[in-house]
């Protein structure tokens, strides 16, 4: 009996073991605090296996906790004793002397330092008592104009070297940041693809359109993509910091390229057009461009319809559109024929709107002294 016993006991305490995960020295996992004890933070692992984390790195300057029972956070795995696992966030502070520095560079364990100096060729970072170098190239995602603003910060760095006992260390604050990027991306891939609708905010305004941060993001707005109406002043419909709607017309990660829609989230009016717009039917519309052929004329945002040359009401067949309209000019047109594939409208100009009722009432009218264009004039005083 004894025995069965002391044999249960033993395989409960392997199977125990085998629940814990297995890690990698410097490995980065993402968990939960399960619960905070005195100067520990215990964090969930998979199974029944728990992790420690010493709760001086979650505390700040007034010795407050930054962490509760339930929050999220990272950590990197340092070591297992006696079936206790150990974890860290970063390596900062008094415990980062030589040998814990080492030790961060064999397992690749971030670690805290402020950038004191710009020196040639980079900063001079101090990390506890030791000093180390970080090239301008390893400093940030990319480069920027006034190095010097790095001066003063305390940065995340990965140790790159570890040579001549800790008195020739060299660190990357790029490899930090461009590790936080990925795993940003990967979420992002699990969230956004191709058709998603997103909140967005403008980054900066170019002539070819703008760019806007999707959750961190960047991604480029197209200026064909912001409205159905052409823009020619891109900063007339958009500002830096404006918060905008718009739909992921194409997405690559590899290359870390996004694109967006604003325009996707309008209804597109072409799909009313046919009718809305019969053959026949007549409208007023505004000239936006005057070409050799005749007129563009806008008969509402994002539906343009052309009227020929040989449709404009001129003087002579051999007057140039331009001397019969002007840009911006209301103009009364009527359908000739809307082709809805080719995204083509034809209208040919007529009189206007005002006319056709001052002609109607002098038809109508029985008396020899109506003026049929007396309220035109009048308007026109």
């Amino acid at each position: 009996m004894e025995n069965m016993e002391n044999e249960d006991f033993a395989t409960m305490f392997e199977n125990s073991y085998s629940d814990m995960e297995t890690l990698e020295p410097g490995q980065q996992i993402e968990t939960t605090v399960i619960s905070i004890a005195g100067e520990t933070v215990f964090l969930q692992l998979s199974g029944k296996s728990e992790g420690v984390l010493d709760a001086g790195e979650v505390t700040d300057k007034e010795g407050n906790l930054t962490v509760q029972e339930g929050d999220p956070i990272t950590a990197y795995f340092l070591s297992s004793r006696n079936g206790e696992m150990r974890f860290t966030t970063k390596i900062s502070g008094e415990e980062a002397n030589d040998e814990v520095l080492e030790n961060a560079y064999r397992n690749a364990i971030p670690v805290e330092g402020l950038v004191q100096k710009e020196i040639k060729g980079g900063f001079e970072v101090k990390i506890g008592n030791s000093r180390a170098f970080c090239p301008y190239s390893q400093m940030g995602l990319k480069r920027v104009e006034n190095a010097a603003e790095y001066v003063g910060q305390h940065l995340t760095f990965k140790i790159t070297e570890f040579g001549e006992k800790g008195r020739n260390i060299l660190v990357s604050n790029r490899v930090i940041l461009e590790e936080e990027r990925q795993q940003q991306i990967e979420e992002l891939k699990k969230e956004l693809k191709k058709g998603s609708v997103i909140k967005a905010t403008v980054l900066s305004l170019q002539d070819f359109g703008a760019f806007v941060d999707v959750r961190g993001f960047q991604a480029l707005l197209p200026i064909s993509e912001i409205s159905r109406t052409r823009i020619n002043d891109i900063s007339a419909v958009l500002s830096v910091g404006q918060e905008i709607e718009a739909a992921i017309i194409s997405v690559d990660w590899e290359k870390e390229r996004m694109s967006v829609s604003m325009k996707e989230l309008i209804a597109d009016p072409w799909d009313t057009a046919v009718d809305k717009y019969r053959p026949g039917t007549r409208h007023e519309g505004k000239v936006v461009r005057i070409t050799d052929f005749g007129a563009f004329v806008t008969l509402e945002p994002g539906l343009d319809g052309l009227v020929h040359v040989s449709e404009l009401k001129g003087e002579s067949r051999d007057n140039h559109p331009r001397d019969i309209v002007k840009k911006g000019q209301t103009l009364a047109v009527e359908i000739n024929s809307v082709d809805t594939d080719r995204k083509r409208i034809s209208l040919k100009q007529v009189s206007s709107l005002k006319e056709d009722e001052s002609v109607k009432k002098y038809m109508e009218s029985d008396s020899d002294t109506y003026n049929p264009f007396a309220d035109f004039f009048k308007d026109k005083k």
